[in-house]
């Protein structure tokens, strides 16, 4: 396997995921500020010219973080699953990493893409700069209103680490260096962010 790697937070997602998983592959990186990503061959390997994408021995490529995460986690029978153990565990998984992706990641990405990032991406993906506030906003509504579930919790879950903590701590890291730092009245999901950066595998 090979995972086609890049800046930004969803290769960081696969990344962290990897990493907890004791899973090492080959990487190449794709210049995605040089547009790569958005040209041949790349476009061959994901046609829909987004890092990261995994290709598999047999040639199979993988995109999409949450295919690529569910892959992983499938095939290392050998480690704590990230998803779950049960019905009701990956349910519960999944039923947070699609809250988080729609609630927080994609409309935080966007509000990026459209203000900060919109020299690089106006030519990319269609921009709505006059939305870039109101999907900040929506975001910081989303955190405050996660923050109160969270609570005490040590990971969005519950009890066990899994990938809708990884997804969000990637995503709100990546929100820090672009001018969408968490706010420090969301005291849980702050003291939940200093315990998944002490984790090893952050640094991936």
């Amino acid at each position: 396997m090979k995972l086609y790697n890049s800046g930004g937070p969803n290769p960081h997602v696969v990344r962290m995921f990897m990493a907890e998983k004791g899973l090492s592959v080959p990487k190449v990186d794709i210049d995605l500020r040089g547009g790569e990503n958005r040209k041949e061959p790349y476009l061959k390997i994901n046609p829909s010219g987004q890092c990261p994408a995994l290709e598999l021995d047999d040639g199979t490529v993988l995109a999409e973080i949450t295919a690529i995460c569910e892959y992983v986690d499938e095939i290392k029978k050998d480690t704590p699953s990230l998803i779950g153990d049960t019905p009701e565990e990956r349910a519960l998984t999944r039923m947070w990493v699609r809250r988080i992706d729609l609630g927080i990641a994609e409309p935080g990405a966007n509000g990026f893409r459209f203000a900060e990032g919109l020299k690089m991406f106006q030519d990319r993906v269609h921009c709505i700069p006059q939305a870039a506030d109101d999907l900040k906003v929506s975001v910081r509504k989303r955190l405050v209103w996660l923050d109160e579930l969270l609570g005490s919790k040590p990971f969005i879950a519950g009890d066990r680490l899994t990938m809708a903590d990884i997804l969000l701590f990637a995503f709100l890291e990546f929100f820090g260096k672009v001018g969408q730092p968490l706010s420090a009245d969301c005291k849980n999901l702050t003291a939940w962010f200093g315990r998944m950066k002490a984790r090893p595998s952050a640094a991936a």
